[in-house]
């Protein structure tokens, strides 16, 4: 009987074991998933420097709170639409600043609102990229891209391309400026000023 009593005793401590270790692998799996979202969430979030313009699709999400939450276009008049706050003028105000005017407007309904404001798509900012480059054509403008990045996104320059000649035509002020680009001075270190940060509108002419 004594032996009989032991042998239970023993599967009841391998069996208490066996699921301690079973829910502290839980629990470390559960706290790495957890990190992993919050990087994630992170990766998503753009420069708060971005400046919104008409035509951009923006996502705003407030923490539990469905309602409010939800992807909207910023129309041409620079304004979006959210329920209950009605229009609120977008356009011209970086992602922080939109935050911060949501997060003011939603405290009439929502006790202590946690919003967040991301750009999924920039319509606003493009640069034009044209003649002998092998995907020519309209492409958006991403924070501080320049030059040879946007040759890079257009698939590198073409064949016969005179590239120390190509020209990026910029229009400020009413009045249209041109800037030389010596493709071959810039990537080997020669003129690395040349590979100017480009700015909305910007058209990159490869002769």
């Amino acid at each position: 009987m004594k032996m009989f009593l032991s042998n239970i005793t023993k599967c009841l401590l391998s069996f208490i074991i066996v699921c301690g270790i079973g829910f502290f692998h839980q629990s470390i799996a559960a706290d790495k998933t957890g990190a992993s979202s919050k990087e994630t969430k992170k990766e998503i979030v753009v420069d708060p420097s971005y400046i919104i313009g008409p035509m951009d699709v923006l996502e705003i999400q407030v923490w539990k709170e469905p309602d409010f939450s939800r992807q909207v276009l910023v129309r041409p008049d620079g304004k979006i639409t959210l329920p209950l706050i009605g229009d609120i003028l977008a356009s011209g105000m970086n992602t922080m600043g939109l935050k911060a005017l949501l997060t003011e407007k939603l405290r009439d309904f929502v006790s202590k609102p946690d919003v967040t404001v991301i750009v999924l798509e920039s319509r606003s900012k493009n640069f034009y990229i044209i003649g002998k480059i092998n995907l020519p054509g309209t492409y958006p403008l991403n924070p501080d891209m320049t030059v040879l990045q946007a040759i890079s996104v257009a698939g590198g320059l073409g064949e016969w391309a005179d590239k120390d000649s190509i020209r990026i035509i910029r229009r400020s002020g009413g009045k249209e400026e041109v800037i030389h680009f010596d493709y071959n001075k810039v990537i080997s270190g020669k003129s690395l000023e040349q590979n100017i940060l480009l700015k909305p509108n910007d058209t990159i002419v490869v002769p």
